[in-house]
């Protein structure tokens, strides 16, 4: 069933929540300063404000910058009015701008904001970010034709169409005089010629890493610092380029995050082929984990590898041995008596009973294509049955085979012959069926 909001309801909760924000509203106090972050490298500014507006976290606003005017997003009041997520307080503010780098942080406050941006300044800044493509593409023909060794990067334009940057790289010093000219003909402006490194290509250039988040340097870092190989082998088990290297084609600038960490952790583990003392005797340090904390250690008495948390380790023979826990002895409970009836017997009377013989398996002669299911039994001779065919096992010599009738009787009954019959005509690569009957005594 489907709810059916009440016009008067809707309209008494509309008056109320906008009764409620008003009066929030008005007890907020207009800021005397504003940071915001401005142009296409995100610097960060701190100019005064004197407009009787109170804009919130995240408004757009027009600042006269040491650039000329630009737009910029405002980041915090720095005054009582922050508290919401992308709002900080400006004692946090100076601190992060401390810990980041210091004087070389991009840190403005020669400027001062004009106004709140209106709707014909934020379409006017969209035109110029569509038009930078098409900047880019022009300077770099120019380039080209002037035989200038250099990649135009990227192209900016601020709000006031004061100054137009264009961004390069280039591995030697490049003289662009002439190109400067031609572009101030051109776009009818100052023309700045900016160069910039690896990293700061992929500060303007690049989106997403790896990690599914945005650049670190285009997100949030500021300044660059250089990045070691020694904290790529501290922490990477392998040096491929392809897991070490950003967007940027350097080592990942996130490999400075944990190289404090890392060289703290270390500082607690021996080095390799030093003597140590561990529970289980003294040994050899043979490798070690920064992570886990973990020592292997070879043995001096039998040799074995073992892996020792570092807090276990100690000085060469003055290491305590491990306890070895106590055995468990099995406790024999006497069984409960009870009465028993004359007509009962204890089982302990009874003399002991053998045991049971195991029954022989009954070995299944497999079936042979001649033999036939329906074959009539053997008649029966009113003879007394012979006791044995074989003669009986002697440590004597064997007798050679008679020749005569009455060897060639005992050389096995009906069965045997057919079997031997089956032998010599497989043998002669007879496939006809073979004998199912008795041929006669």
């Amino acid at each position: 069933m489907p709810i059916t909001p009440l016009p008067q309801f809707e309209a008494d909760l509309k008056a109320y929540v906008d009764e409620r924000d008003r009066a929030a509203y008005d007890a907020l106090k207009a800021p005397t300063t504003i940071v915001i972050r401005f142009g296409r490298l995100k610097l960060i500014g701190e100019y005064p404000y004197r407009g009787d507006s109170k804009p919130g976290c995240g408004s757009k606003l027009v600042a006269r910058t040491h650039r000329g005017t630009e737009l910029g997003e405002m980041l915090t009041s720095t005054c009582p009015n922050a508290g919401c997520a992308k709002s900080v307080t400006r004692k946090d503010m100076l601190e992060y701008i401390d810990n980041s780098g210091g004087r070389d942080f991009p840190f403005y406050s020669n400027g001062r904001i004009l106004r709140v941006a209106t709707s014909e300044d934020l379409n006017l800044q969209a035109q110029h970010e569509q038009m930078a493509h098409a900047w880019k593409v022009d300077a770099r023909e120019r380039a080209q034709r002037l035989s200038l060794d250099m990649k135009i990067v990227d192209a900016e334009m601020i709000l006031g169409k004061e100054l137009l940057t264009f961004f390069y790289t280039s591995e030697q010093r490049v003289d662009f005089r002439e190109l400067i000219q031609q572009l101030a003909a051109q776009h009818a402006t100052r023309i700045e010629m900016r160069q910039v490194g690896a990293r700061d290509e992929a500060r303007l250039t690049a989106d997403y890493e790896r990690c599914g988040q945005y650049c670190c340097c285009k997100n949030f870092l500021k300044v660059l610092k250089p990045v070691s190989m020694r904290s790529a082998k501290i922490q990477k088990a392998t040096l491929d380029p392809l897991k070490i290297s950003g967007r940027c084609g350097r080592l990942m600038c996130c490999l400075r995050y944990e190289d404090q960490t890392y060289a703290d952790l270390k500082k607690n583990l021996p080095n390799r082929k030093t003597k140590v003392g561990t529970p289980d005797g003294d040994g050899i340090v043979i490798d070690s984990q920064i992570l886990t904390q973990l020592v292997l250690v070879r043995l001096d008495a039998d040799g074995r590898d073992v892996a020792i948390p570092v807090e276990e380790l100690g000085e060469p023979g003055k290491t305590p041995a491990r306890e070895q826990p106590e055995p468990v002895v099995e406790q024999e409970y006497a069984q409960p008596t009870r009465t028993q009836t004359p007509d009962e017997t204890r089982a302990d009377d009874q003399p002991d009973a053998q045991p049971e013989p195991r029954r022989r398996r009954k070995r299944r002669r497999r079936r042979r294509p001649g033999d036939r299911q329906d074959a009539p039994p053997a008649p029966q001779s009113s003879e007394a049955p012979e006791t044995s065919s074989r003669p009986p096992q002697t440590n004597q010599p064997p007798k050679p085979k008679d020749e005569s009738a009455e060897g060639k009787s005992r050389m096995g009954g009906p069965r045997k012959r057919r079997r031997r019959r089956r032998r010599r005509g497989g043998s002669q690569g007879d496939s006809g069926p073979a004998d199912t009957g008795d041929s006669g005594s």
